[in-house]
């Protein structure tokens, strides 16, 4: 009779992750992998019943187009986040928009116009999250206040379009630069503002990721009293995310009249709404605490390539777009709800 000798497996380092478990999906992750099978999804059906999707021009207006939202959505991942809300950022581009239209025509320097704008957006921020953190305003209330006092400003500035002068040099932020040289007009092409929106999500991510300050906001999300036990700089930490947002809204301002050359006091009505949607589907909880920024770009895209669809389909109405954006963002709450439940029985 022989035996069977066993042969002593290695011992493997409780710090060390299996195979397994190295390839099964983080919970958190979930959303944002499903934002990112919806958008190839959308790719491919669009391909196949319209044709012309997957091609260097449809992907570079896709960019072009959707640059402000891909900025607003930056900014309002880092207030999400911590489990906060930013409703101003749409009222804060009409008026940091009129002003900087009325501003450039008036004869001032560009570069200062640009500042002016960005720092508008600032201010506003700075003021919500002193609201906020001073005075125990809720981020709802806050904002709002925030979004009726910028909305009402603009109001009082103009009533009218104001239209950015074709000569001004702003408007070079959207001159479009011939990337490949594609067959007929299909081209790959890209703008400073699409640039601009790089290098805010880069930045965005490595503040995120890498330094001190993103591990504090994503702490704060989790629980924002663990954080305060814990010794992180809280409250100075909520004062800047809501600076953060005011700001990338003011500079998603800057990008939006550079492109079109028209400001007025009702620009940006709803964009708050379709920032938040993008970030959500992008996957970042509402709660707080997990989501990516990379997510928040790729929910950008999905609103932007859902009205592509529904352009090239001709049949859909305009307004069903709306409808569309509604059911998508419910399937993505929903799906964080099944998240955070399943994340509270582990």
């Amino acid at each position: 009779m022989t035996s069977v000798i066993e042969r002593p497996s290695a011992p493997q380092s409780p710090h060390t992750p299996s195979l397994v478990s190295r390839l099964k999906p983080n919970l958190e992750t979930l959303p944002t992998l499903a934002a990112i099978v919806i958008f190839v999804g959308m790719i491919i059906y669009g391909e196949i019943a319209y044709g012309r999707i997957l091609q260097f021009s449809t992907l570079s207006n896709l960019f072009i187009n959707n640059a402000y939202l891909i900025i607003l959505a930056v900014g309002l991942t880092f207030v999400i986040l911590t489990g906060g809300v930013d409703l101003s950022v749409g009222a804060i581009i009409a008026i940091s928009s009129l002003v900087g239209v009325m501003l450039a025509n008036s004869g001032w320097n560009p570069f200062v116009v640009i500042v002016l704008m960005i720092l508008i957006g600032s201010a506003f921020g700075a003021a919500s999250g002193i609201l906020i953190q001073y005075f125990n305003v809720q981020p709802f209330i806050a904002t709002l206040a925030m979004m009726f006092l910028a909305r009402g400003l603009a109001s009082m500035l103009s009533t009218t379009p104001e239209r950015l002068a074709d000569e001004s040099p702003i408007r070079t932020l959207s001159t479009e630069i011939k990337v490949i040289d594609g067959p007929k007009i299909n081209d790959l092409v890209t703008t400073p503002n699409v640039v601009i929106a790089a290098i805010v999500v880069i930045v965005a991510f490595y503040v995120l990721h890498k330094t001190r300050f993103g591990r504090t906001v994503y702490a704060i999300g989790g629980s924002e009293q663990s954080a305060t036990l814990m010794g992180l700089p809280v409250v100075r930490t909520k004062l800047a995310i809501y600076v953060i947002s005011g700001t990338l809204a003011g500079l998603a301002a800057v990008v939006y009249t550079s492109k079109l050359g028209i400001a007025q006091n009702i620009t940006g009505v709803g964009w708050e709404l379709d920032a938040i949607a993008a970030v959500i589907i992008g996957g970042t909880l509402l709660t707080g605490g997990a989501g990516f920024v990379l997510g928040s770009v790729i929910g950008a895209l999905v609103l932007g390539l859902m009205n592509v669809l529904i352009t090239r389909d001709g049949s859909i109405p305009p307004e069903a777009t709306t409808i569309i954006t509604g059911a998508i963002l419910l399937v993505f709450v929903l799906l964080q709800r099944l998240v955070v439940s399943r994340k509270r029985k582990t």
